[in-house]
């Protein structure tokens, strides 16, 4: 009797973790790209409650980061954007106007996918910018650092 309890609490223990990973694998095939992405009135969407996520233009200290200086026109920018987020595996170009550039990121494990957006604002001589996760509560910091990265590398690109 013992031995079948101890054999049920051991399938039980195998499958929890096991029902997680189908879940979350289910929850990255079935996100689909949000719909308030974009350039709005000057200003990209405002990050969720969530601390996935960051943006130049947030006002809590949860989701700020600091605006990137534009350097040249904001043609220029983008197309500097383009260079260094193309060094990164894992981006993919989506959308590219003279002011405006949407790359997502797919994670390796999970397949799941942030959405970065810049806006090179040439009247305030800033490049605001917006990472976000499509889904779940914590990246963990991920988007955060993959900003500070691709801030650094920017502003390589202009010295």
């Amino acid at each position: 009797m013992a031995t079948r309890r101890k054999k049920f609490v051991l399938k039980i223990a195998l499958a929890i973790p096991l029902i997680g990973v189908i879940t979350l694998a289910i929850m990255s095939f079935s996100a689909r790209q949000p719909d308030n992405l974009g350039v709005h009135d000057g200003h990209l969407a405002v990050c969720p409650s969530s601390p996935n996520a960051v943006s130049s233009e947030a006002t809590d200290s949860q989701h700020k980061m600091e605006p990137i200086p534009l350097a040249g026109s904001a043609t220029e920018a983008i197309s500097r954007l383009q260079q260094v987020i193309s060094k990164f595996s894992n981006a993919k170009m989506v959308t590219s106007t003279p002011d405006y550039l949407h790359a997502e990121f797919t994670s390796t494990f999970f397949r799941f996918v942030d959405d970065v957006e810049f806006y090179a604002n040439e009247s305030e001589q800033l490049i605001h910018f917006r990472s976000a996760s499509r889904v779940g509560h914590s990246d963990f910091g991920a988007n955060r650092k993959r900003m500070e990265k691709i801030t650094a590398a920017y502003a390589r690109t202009v010295k």
